[in-house]
C-alpha cells in the first residue's frame, strides 16, 4: 500500500499513468497536447484516450487565444459546466461559462421549433454571443462549445456553418447513436476542435480538456 500525502496523490496518478502510457504515444503528441490527453486518461482511467484524442488546426494555441480573448464558452450539460475550473476561467480571466440546456428558453424554443434542446441551445448560444456583440458594437467575441453528451449539438453547429463558424468546438460525445457521424462532420469542417474520436467522451471529458489547457496558462 502506497503511503502518499493527500496533497501529492495526483502528481503521483500522474507518474503512474504516464509510465503505463505506449511510448510512441508519449512521442507522437507535442508536449502541450500530451498534458490535455494524460488528463482526459487521469479522469476516466482509460487508456484508449491515448490513441483516439485529435487537435485539429492548432488547437490548443487556439483555445488558449479564444480564452484570452474573453470568448463565451458554452457547454451541452450541467455537468460539464460544474467540472470547469472556475477558480481560472473566472478568477483569472473573468469568462463565466454558460450552460442553456436547462433554462425555459431553451425548453420553449425546442417545442416550438421540434428541436432538441441541444440542438436549440446552440441556435441560441449563437444568438446570445450577437447580442453581445452589438452591445460592444460588433467587437469580436470568440464562441467555444465543448460538446460531450450531445451529437445533435454538433450536428446543428454544422447545418449552421454557412452563417456561423465557431473558433472552437471539443467534440466529446459519449454514445452510440450518430456520434461518431456527428464527430466525423467537424472533423471535416477543419474547424480547431479537439475531438475525441470514436465512441467515446462524456462532459467529464470535455471539463478536463479545458483544465487541462487553462492550467497551461496560469
Amino acid at each position: 500500500m502506497l503511503q502518499i500525502k493527500p496533497e501529492d496523490i495526483e502528481k503521483k496518478s500522474f507518474e503512474i499513468l504516464t509510465s503505463q502510457m505506449d511510448k510512441d504515444r508519449l512521442k507522437f503528441y507535442t508536449d502541450d497536447e500530451l498534458l490535455v490527453v494524460k488528463r482526459t486518461i487521469h479522469t476516466t482511467a482509460d487508456f484508449d484516450y491515448q490513441y483516439n484524442v485529435i487537435f485539429q488546426n492548432n488547437a490548443i494555441e487556439t483555445l488558449k487565444h479564444c480564452i484570452q480573448s474573453d470568448a463565451m464558452i458554452f457547454t451541452d450539460t450541467n455537468m460539464a459546466l460544474s467540472g470547469i475550473n472556475k477558480r481560472i476561467l473566472t478568477g483569472k480571466f473573468s469568462i463565466t461559462p454558460r450552460c442553456l440546456i436547462a433554462e425555459p428558453d431553451t425548453v420553449e424554443y425546442a417545442k416550438k421549433n421540434n428541436t432538441t434542446r441541444a440542438t436549440a441551445s446552440v441556435d441560441l448560444a449563437y444568438q446570445i454571443r450577437d447580442e453581445k456583440q452589438d452591445l460592444n458594437k460588433g467587437k469580436k467575441i470568440p464562441i467555444v462549445f465543448a460538446v460531450g453528451n450531445a451529437p445533435t449539438a454538433l450536428i446543428r453547429i454544422h447545418e449552421l456553418l454557412d452563417k456561423y463558424t465557431p473558433d472552437f468546438i471539443i467534440a466529446a460525445p459519449v454514445g452510440f447513436v450518430n456520434v461518431i457521424e456527428a464527430k466525423e462532420l467537424i472533423k471535416q469542417s477543419n474547424i480547431p476542435a479537439i475531438i475525441c474520436d470514436g465512441n467515446k467522451g462524456g462532459s467529464n471529458v470535455c471539463a478536463a480538456i479545458i483544465n487541462a489547457v487553462l492550467l497551461q496558462m496560469v
